[in-house]
């Protein structure tokens, strides 16, 4: 039902580009095209009406009626696309070449054809329409208004016996840690702190836990639940029946409006000492609401939030981030509900009930329904594979799973049309799969699931957007979980319960099919396939006919489907980690004209891109690293609309024509001449660009290269992330002016001589992130870099002679913002860490070599970790040419341990050595 809306929402705007005057439509298509668009119209806002409401709570004939519009709006954009393909032409108009030109005039009778065929494909699907539109009218779809869930499946949370809990009662004294804390004279304010979480993860037990072990502390208490559709009017009736039941017994009945509840509220509290859980917040709106009705006074009130929302928990504060259940506590909770204890699990069950717990990933909702579920079947162990096996490919229609299933529905109706559209893309990627956010967003371009808005941000921007607002929900999880102090995660996962959801909606919706290694199938019940998927050695067989995207990584399907050309509907054709190595031609590329995203990223193909590559006028995103491609040809410089174009380092462009193609976003190309670096001046839309500096094909290097990039670079004014690598057996530097990188949030050097002089605090105002390898560091280089004022992240790597901290390298108030620091190539001398300095810094990571030390003692004073009061965690890496020995590396353990318990913060430091997590016995 959802996707129904976001297919009609890209087949919208092209509608309203076909009526636009190039494409000089007679005045009855026009008008015909005008009926449709209304109707269309009119039939998405049904449509979001009809989604609000819960699938099994739907008339089957609405169900009907919805699969013929979502089936209307594929065939209305497949004539569409069809249509400006032949009207546009493959052959981009070229004012130096004249054969083009005559080529062009020459097409005017087959336009003249395709103008003709329009029409009556135009009134076909008018009648298509109509015919739609009088059975939503027939069967008053309109009427429709959302349903409210009969009964909250998380109502038993709040019930849960405290001796049945498992695995809170550290979250949950650490909370209370937090709320009853000696905190100075700060102890008698207001404190807030919101738990915030992935559905399911148990913050509303954790609150009700807490709150019941606290509330004797406190005048008065009142735990009261907001939820996605909130009415304030009954939450101050419940917040006041719960402070004082005897007092406002008869609330509930009584008229009365929001400001005199926010009143009542407010003088009840005013004078005490009171605790407030306000439980499952969606939205800021209703919290300010209930912050009104909520006084400060001088009497240590506390209010505890819980919501799914990252963006909500900051902006009420004292944001709490809820943790999944250890692999002990879900064992616990596991065998405990289906066996009685650990121990009394029968040998037989001992390994599919791991891969079980696995996917349930420590959320305790997903254990509880999942071992209900495994209690009521039979003491075979296939039956439980089997059970195992159906999670993420869509058991959540299995009645046993109805809870979990509801409380992830609340999230995903939660969501705006568009990013149900992206979410449910999710599910043509396999399960535990970590997905590269820039693959997944241009992807989304490529599919029309991101429009471009009446804003200055790009379409990439846009789907960078969807990508947090499905992070911030907690729907999607940061694949790179090592990282954590990146602003925004490089990759993304997906818990296996959302997938197990999405995968459901998908099968439901006819969005995709999935062919896993085990030929299970998520297929839809329709006979035309549009999105197709495959991760195993065979196939079934199908109608590709329609195929709109196809992702393939055996070779083998290749051979055993129809001939790729024959999808001349296909607009995403990813063969990403596809072993092409052995495949003979990629002629068929050139036949695929409506193609917006073409992905040869790793698969070894050694063969030649074909020059047919230029008639691909729509393509956006066309990658090529991790191939053996040796060149490609001269017309990758006529694909007009290409936004994102990333080279392998075995590739080598023409020498001219880079700079035509001016809607480049993202780069990552080598540069061996003074050509290609002086066009890259012109591509002054780029976003993201990363360049690697090479010898020519004779292996010669130019001196002037480096200059004449560093220029080309000043005129990048919209550049935000920017990588140059120099290749390992020359040493230059980059020198030159560069005073207009003010948008620059990310930069990679690697390989140069020494750290560019144009890196300063004036220019580098929104710097972030500094990833540098040089040969050698100067004093002056470490002051600069400590004056980046909202650096985060700083990776400093000498490949050279090693160097030596002095006392007075990083003064006081160097690097204010960083919160993650490593170092490697360097020795460790005194007052590295100056009182002052790196006063945000969490997690510090360095390299210790023993020849940097020679007979030199490492001793406390190397270090100083004491005056680091932000200090969580410190990784040391024993390497070097010379083997460290025992004693040096217990030297190491103990002088760490030391200085560890020298901080402050002493009690929450981690320490890491190579592998080895070392306890600190405070």
């Amino acid at each position: 039902m959802e996707f129904a809306t976001g297919a009609l929402g890209t087949l919208l705007p092209k509608l309203g580009k076909l009526l636009q005057d190039e494409y000089n439509l007679q005045n009855g298509v026009k008008k015909d095209i005008e009926f449709v668009t209304r109707e269309l119209e009119s039939m998405r806002a049904a449509l979001r009406d009809v989604g609000e409401v819960p699938q099994e709570q739907l008339k089957e004939v609405v169900k009907i009626w919805a699969r013929d519009v979502r089936e209307l709006s594929y065939d209305m954009e497949d004539i569409v696309d069809t249509f400006l393909v032949r009207v546009q032409g493959s052959e981009p108009l070229s004012k130096r070449s004249v054969r083009r030109f005559i080529k062009k005039m020459t097409s005017i009778v087959s336009t003249a054809k395709t103008h003709h065929e329009i029409v009556q494909e135009t009134k076909d699907i008018k009648e298509r329409v109509k015919e739609v539109a009088e059975r939503r009218d027939r069967y008053k779809v309109d009427a429709i208004t959302p349903a409210k869930t009969s009964a909250d499946p998380r109502i038993t949370a709040l019930y849960t016996k405290a001796a049945s809990l498992v695995g809170i009662d550290e979250p949950r004294e650490e909370l209370i840690s937090r709320l009853t804390k000696e905190d100075g004279g700060m102890m008698g304010e207001q404190m807030i702190i919101s738990i915030v979480g992935f559905g399911g993860l148990g913050k509303t037990t954790l609150a009700k836990a807490v709150y019941d072990k606290i509330k004797p502390q406190f005048n008065c208490t009142a735990f009261v639940s907001v939820s996605r559709d909130p009415n304030i009017i009954k939450i101050f009736k419940d917040m006041l029946y719960d402070l004082d039941k005897k007092e406002y017994k008869d609330i509930h009945n009584a008229a009365l409006g929001q400001q005199h509840l926010t009143d009542l509220v407010q003088e009840f509290l005013k004078n005490k000492r009171y605790l407030i859980v306000i439980d499952d917040i969606w939205d800021t709106k209703p919290w300010e609401m209930i912050r009104c009705a909520v006084p400060e006074n001088d009497l240590k009130c506390r209010v505890l939030t819980t919501t799914r929302r990252i963006d909500v928990a900051e902006h009420v504060g004292g944001c709490y981030m809820m943790k999944p259940l250890t692999h002990n506590s879900s064992k616990i909770l596991f065998y405990g509900r289906i066996f009685g204890s650990i121990g009394n699990c029968p040998q037989q069950f001992s390994v599919v009930s791991e891969k079980v717990l696995k996917k349930c990933g420590g959320v305790p909702l997903a254990i509880v329904t999942i071992s209900s579920l495994l209690a009521n079947k039979s003491r075979n162990v296939n039956e439980w594979c089997d059970v195992c096996d159906a999670i993420g490919t869509g058991i959540g229609n299995n009645p046993g799973m109805d809870d979990m299933r509801k409380i992830l529905l609340l999230s995903y109706y939660d969501l705006t049309p568009q990013l149900k559209t992206c979410l449910l893309y999710l599910s043509l990627f396999p399960e535990d799969y970590e997905i590269v956010k820039s693959r997944l967003i241009f992807r989304w371009i490529a599919e029309g699931f991101v429009q471009q808005g009446h804003g200055m941000k790009s379409l990439f921007e846009i789907g960078q957007s969807y990508f947090n607002e499905l992070l911030n929900r907690s729907l999607i999880q940061p694949g790179d979980i090592d990282e954590e102090d990146y602003v925004s995660p490089l990759s993304c996962r997906v818990h296996d319960m959302v997938f197990d959801l999405i995968c459901s909606v998908s099968r439901d919706e006819s969005f995709a099919t999935t062919v896993y290694g085990d030929s299970k199938q998520i297929t839809s019940s329709e006979s035309k396939v549009r999105r197709l998927s495959i991760h195993s050695t065979s196939c079934p067989k199908m109608n590709t006919s329609k195929l709109r995207s196809l992702t393939i990584k055996n070779p083998a399907i290749i051979n055993s489907m129809p001939p790729l050309s024959c999808y001349h509907l296909l607009c995403v054709l990813d063969l990403q980690y596809c072993d092409l190595n052995d495949h003979p031609s990629l002629d068929f590329v050139g036949k695929l004209f409506h193609l917006r995203y073409l992905s040869l990223a790793d698969t070894r193909y050694a063969g030649e891109v074909p020059r047919e590559i230029g008639k691909l006028q729509f393509l956006q995103t066309f990658i090529l690293r991790g191939t053996g491609i040796k060149e490609v040809p001269l017309s990758i410089f006529e694909l007009g609309q290409l936004m994102c174009f990333v080279v392998g380092d075995s590739t080598r462009l023409p020498t001219s024509g880079l700079g035509n193609l001016s809607s480049l976003k993202h780069l990552r190309m080598n540069v061996d001449s003074v050509y290609i670096a002086e066009e890259l001046g012109h591509l002054t839309h780029l976003r993201v660009l990363y360049v690697v500096l090479t010898k020519d094909k004779e292996g010669r290097w130019d001196e002037s290269m480096c200059r004449v990039l560093v220029g080309s670079l000043g005129k990048l004014l919209k550049i935000q992330t920017l990588g140059v690598e120099i290749s390992n057996d020359v040493a230059v530097d980059l020198e030159g002016s560069v005073d207009s990188l003010s948008n620059l949030y990310h930069l990679l050097i690697y390989g140069t001589s020494r750290l560019p002089t144009w890196i300063n605090p004036a220019s580098f105002l929104l710097l972030s992130h500094l990833h540098i390898i040089v040969a050698q560091v100067r004093r002056e280089d470490i002051q600069v870099l400590g004056m980046l004022q909202v650096l985060r992240v700083l990776e400093l790597h000498v490949a050279g002679t090693k160097q030596v901290f002095e006392r007075f390298m990083i003064s006081a108030d160097a690097f204010p913002c960083v919160t993650r620091c490593e170092f490697s190539g360097f020795s460790m001398v005194p007052s590295i860490f100056p009182p002052g300095a790196m006063p945000r810094l969490r997690r510090f990571v360095f390299h210790i070599r023993p020849e940097d030390f020679g007979d030199t003692e490492f001793t406390d004073d190397d270090l100083t970790l004491s005056h680091l009061p932000s200090l969580q965690t410190v990784w040391v890496h024993l390497d070097g040419e010379e083997t460290i020995s025992e004693e040096m590396a217990m030297k190491v353990k103990e002088t760490l341990k030391n200085e560890a318990r020298a901080n402050p913060n002493h009690r929450d430091i981690r320490i890491r050595i190579d592998d080895e997590w070392i306890q600190l016995c405070m």
